[in-house]
């Protein structure tokens, strides 16, 4: 009987877990429902403060992608998004370096002319020379960290500003590349080699393109809860685990989506492997360094970071030779493409491009706001316009209308966005 007794007590004890265990489910609902909305709460808030974010950006992404596909069905295909995403590499590169010198507030006119360089240095030490792909690759890439620390230190020790001595850089360093060049003018690259590869390698294993969409979404998960607990831990505003959890799901869906369609045609590209490598890599630098920090500081204010001990002189050499550095790997990726280099490289459009992408993107011209991440956004804008006329055969005169009707409309956001933060307190 006893026994008995002590079975009905344990059966009473387990009874009030089952309507526990059924209503978990509904719970976790509200949970994702919650953070959704606080989500958007502060989405709102942002706005409401002139902190607009990348959402204009991705909006005219969609509008162009919508309007292109609806004039051309093959837009949006496998192979022409596969495309795309290569061709955004060179440009792409170069607009990341330009990124770190508006965020001081700065202009760096020369990195058409150094990506030039850096493809002549390359071709005539690799081809006409006989120095090995390694080592000439090494050396191009160098000669743009060189040019770029030059001009830094000059901006720097002389406080003339940068778009001056850049101007300057930009006619020294393509009459440079002319000289290397001489009367050939142009010189063909091995299209087995090193450099050639760059563009034109593929991992076809699916496994390939996956892995890597996993391997970001997780990264972000990882980097945004240990800012999250690091937050948590000195008392500041941070982001609920569960907002983490459905911004990591929605870049998660986006990344194995686009893992599914690269999938479709060759694989993924190495171009754009090592491109989102680099860019990931300089988001830290800014984000997470004392670096970093410094440079989002000179953009703020260079007399408040003059009086607070910053070695501006350092900080703009150093934002200068990322510049000159990222032009020249750029270079190299624009040369991979057309496996040659001639006396056309590094001009035209490619310093324009490279700085609207920047500015499309977000970063702001007043210094002090913006991220690698920007100049991804603003030249798959760019990139996805030259691509939609180039596939409904619209004339190249129309694709610059466009472009610079979203470059002006950019800087009009950033204007506006910038008064209103002001307004706010915020700027």
């Amino acid at each position: 009987m006893v026994k008995g007794m002590h079975n009905m007590a344990d059966k009473t004890q387990a009874e009030p877990t089952a309507p526990d265990a059924e209503t978990r489910q509904p719970h976790r609902g509200r949970a994702v429902a919650r953070a959704v909305e606080d989500g958007v709460t502060h989405f709102r808030h942002r706005l409401s403060a002139g902190e607009l974010g990348s959402l204009p950006v991705v909006l005219v992404l969609a509008a162009v992608w919508i309007i292109f596909q609806s004039l051309n069905e093959n837009f949006l295909s496998p192979r022409n998004l596969s495309n795309l995403s290569v061709d955004i590499v060179g440009t792409g590169l170069i607009a990341v370096g330009i990124v770190f010198v508006l965020l001081i507030g700065e202009l760096d006119l020369s990195v058409g002319s150094i990506s030039g360089l850096a493809a002549a240095v390359f071709a005539v030490l690799n081809v006409n020379n006989g120095v090995p792909e390694w080592l000439a690759l090494i050396i191009a890439v160098l000669a743009g960290t060189a040019a770029g620390t030059v001009q830094g230190y000059s901006c720097a020790k002389t406080r003339v500003p940068a778009f001056v001595v850049t101007l300057a850089g930009l006619l020294t360093w393509n009459g440079i590349m002319l000289y290397i060049l001489g009367t050939s003018g142009t010189v063909n690259l091995d299209e087995n080699g090193l450099v050639a590869k760059l563009t034109s390698y593929y991992f076809t294993n699916d496994g390939a393109a996956y892995g890597l969409a996993a391997v970001g979404a997780g990264t972000v998960f990882l980097v945004s809860y240990q800012d999250m607990r690091r937050r948590e831990a000195a008392g500041m505003p941070h982001r609920s685990l569960q907002g983490i959890a459905v911004r990591t799901g929605v870049l998660a869906v986006i990344a194995f989506v686009t893992a599914f369609v690269l999938n479709r045609f060759q694989g993924l590209p190495l171009a754009l492997l090592i491109f989102l490598v680099v860019v990931a890599g300089l988001d830290i630098v800014l984000r997470r360094t004392h670096y970093g920090r410094q440079v989002y500081a000179l953009g703020g204010s260079v007399e408040a970071a003059r009086r607070a001990s910053l070695s501006v002189t350092r900080v703009q050499t150093a934002v200068l030779a990322v510049s000159g550095t990222m032009a020249a790997v750029g270079g190299l990726f624009l040369a991979s493409r057309i496996t040659s280099v001639s006396q056309g490289s590094g001009s035209g459009v490619l310093l324009l491009n490279a700085i609207a992408a920047a500015v499309i993107g977000g970063t702001s011209l007043f210094g002090g706001r913006g991220t690698t991440w920007s100049a991804v956004l603003g030249i798959l804008i760019i990139q996805s316009i030259a691509s939609g006329m180039a596939i409904t055969d619209t004339p190249t005169a129309v694709q610059f209308i466009i472009t610079g009707g979203v470059l002006f409309a950019a800087v009009l956001i950033d204007s506006l966005s910038r008064r209103s933060q002001e307004a706010h307190g915020r700027a």
